[in-house]
């Protein structure tokens, strides 16, 4: 069987957690997405939740690459904060670890859950020791707590999410974000460096 089945398997099934969930990701629906064989599906996994949790991992290593491409990025330590908060992201899609969170067949089953917990925690300590570079060179304000404001930080863009799809506009999400730059220049010694977005 070829390594590459198994890889159109898993980012079919990662899509389709995106879009529907996991109830809404049948074995069939799989199929139908990655374009390979019932046997080949079998071949590589030993069943739906196995594939779903390959699926899961790589979302959490697609958020974990991209978030470390900025934050451990050129430009001062605001600066990578500032361009972490204003990614391009497909905000009316939610967040791709974000939204199984929010799925109760991911959240009951503890080795479906962990990827989740993992990813959104990972991201976040990252933007906790950037947070602290920036207070280090005299960016932010010292009496901050990086890892409150990087839990805050994140809490932002996961609600912003949610709120966007709600109402099926980003304007929300935009907003959410902006509120964030505003939160970071009100305690930062250059509040000119941080981009309006």
């Amino acid at each position: 069987m070829d390594a590459s089945a198994r890889e159109r398997l898993i980012e079919g099934t990662r899509e389709l957690l995106w879009d529907r969930g996991y109830l809404g990701t049948s074995p069939t629906a799989i199929l139908r997405r990655s374009g390979v064989g019932q046997g080949s599906m079998y071949h590589h996994f030993q069943g739906k939740p196995d594939l779903v949790l390959a699926a899961e991992q790589r979302s959490a290593e697609i958020m974990k690459e991209q978030s470390e491409a900025v934050l451990k990025g050129p430009g001062t330590a605001l600066e990578r904060i500032a361009g972490y908060l204003l990614l391009d992201r497909e905000v009316l899609r939610g967040c791709a670890v974000g939204r199984l969170a929010g799925d109760p067949e991911i959240i009951e089953r503890e080795e479906l859950r962990q990827p989740v917990r993992d990813a959104l925690d990972q991201v976040r300590v990252l933007l906790a020791g950037v947070i602290e570079q920036a207070q280090r060179d005299g960016e932010l304000a010292a009496e901050l707590r990086p890892s409150d404001l990087a839990a805050t930080l994140s809490a932002v863009l996961q609600g912003g999410y949610v709120l966007a799809r709600a109402e099926q506009s980003c304007e929300p999400f935009d907003r959410a974000v902006q509120g964030a730059l505003g939160l970071l220049r009100a305690h930062s010694t250059d509040p000119e460096s941080i981009p309006a977005g």
